[in-house]
């Protein structure tokens, strides 16, 4: 078993890590506390092919594989997890979802837009009252007599919605057959029928932008549809695999900056004449923070090394997500109680962890649905 990394990844790792430290890590703050859309700092992951780090080249991307987006998710997310969010949805969901089952035409329009980095994409599923149920949604999409689709109805938490220019839609197209009557649509933002909720005031990640997502006899046309009609909600499913070594890494950056930051204040901060980490409660701390990141980093990488095989790995993306989220939580949970009143404080960082932290429990599928995944793959029951 190798766990060394290529040239290559150690490459992209690098680029990621450079503009993390310089650029996000700098403004982390500010755009934390003002919840604006950071978009010259996306727009420079695009320019250095992070924000489509799976793309072929012939689409515009760097033609890397889901290791190396691992490696730079994490990255970006350990100087800030709202930057990790955008470019997450990016490479997960938007690119992954043209790229398997796209045509060639979507993806030389629309996959080679994001690459570049001169558009911004989003996902659009979850609606106000079905979330892990996607089948209850009630986004409509009326096919009419020329082949084309009306599409009425409203999307829920819209990562990037806010900036979106090109949105993968999931609507009903035939209530009757349940999870069979779901399509997927590719939706240009700039059309007449588009339009823009509220934007969601959050707890943590606020540099995302999320928001609510209106149609009003927004027309579709034929060749807008993504794979075939009917096959939106096995589209979605796959995604979401992809989707869970995304959010999983994201969480694994959160994780790592907060033990990074432990571990540097326990060796200063001095109590009772000794550094607090002389004290054993707290090396039971960092050992056990030590040990849930390195679980979590390991699980991802084997979820991504699998997906990179062509092999599958749903139940390994679910491990990896609900164990990452739950050590993310956990460490900067412990992070914030090693730095005691500082780790309250907005002067340090480490409530920001503690905020951002709790979303990655609960997107891509919340622990109770990874949890659920799991069971039924390994049992074979429904």
């Amino acid at each position: 078993m190798d766990f060394s990394f290529s040239d290559e990844q150690l490459m992209l790792q690098d680029v990621a890590r450079r503009i993390a430290k310089e650029k996000i890590a700098t403004s982390a703050e500010h755009f934390d506390a003002t919840g604006e859309y950071p978009l010259e700092n996306i727009q420079l992951l695009g320019e250095n092919g992070l924000m489509a780090i799976e793309v072929p080249e012939q689409y515009g991307g760097s033609g890397m594989d889901p290791i190396s987006s691992v490696l730079a998710i994490i990255e970006v997310s350990a100087a800030d997890a709202a930057h990790a969010t955008i470019m997450s949805v990016n490479n997960s969901l938007f690119c992954n979802a043209v790229l398997a089952y796209g045509s060639e035409a979507q993806k030389q329009t629309y996959v080679r837009a994001i690459a570049e980095g001169s558009e911004i994409g989003a996902f659009a599923l979850t609606e106000s009252q079905s979330g892990s149920d996607a089948t209850a949604m009630r986004c409509r999409a009326v096919k009419q007599d020329d082949g084309s689709y009306v599409i009425n109805g409203q999307k829920s938490w819209i990562t990037s919605g806010p900036v979106a220019r090109y949105v993968v839609l999931f609507a009903m197209t035939d209530p009757t057959k349940g999870s069979r009557g779901i399509t997927a649509f590719m939706i240009d933002a700039n059309r007449p029928g588009y339009g823009r909720g509220k934007t969601e005031p959050k707890l943590g990640v606020r540099a995302s932008a999320t928001c609510e997502i209106e149609f009003q006899d927004y027309v579709a046309r034929a060749e807008d549809v993504i794979g075939k009609e009917g096959e939106g909600f096995k589209i979605a499913m796959s995604l979401l695999d992809s989707g869970r070594i995304g959010i999983a890494s994201q969480a694994v950056g959160i994780a790592r900056a907060a033990y990074e930051a432990s571990v540097a204040y326990v060796k200063e901060r001095k109590s009772f004449g000794a550094p607090i980490g002389t004290f054993q409660m707290i090396q039971a701390k960092v050992a056990d923070m030590k040990c849930k990141l390195d679980a979590a980093m390991l699980l991802t990488l084997r979820a991504a090394w699998l997906k990179s095989q062509g092999r599958r790995f749903s139940t390994e993306a679910a491990v990896a997500k609900l164990t990452a989220s739950e050590a993310a939580m956990w460490i900067a949970h412990q992070a914030v109680q090693i730095h005691g009143g500082m780790g309250y404080s907005k002067e340090m960082p480490l409530e920001r962890y503690f905020r951002d932290a709790k979303i990655t429990e609960i997107y891509e599928g919340t622990s109770e649905i990874q949890r659920m995944v799991i069971a039924r793959n390994e049992t074979g029951l429904r």
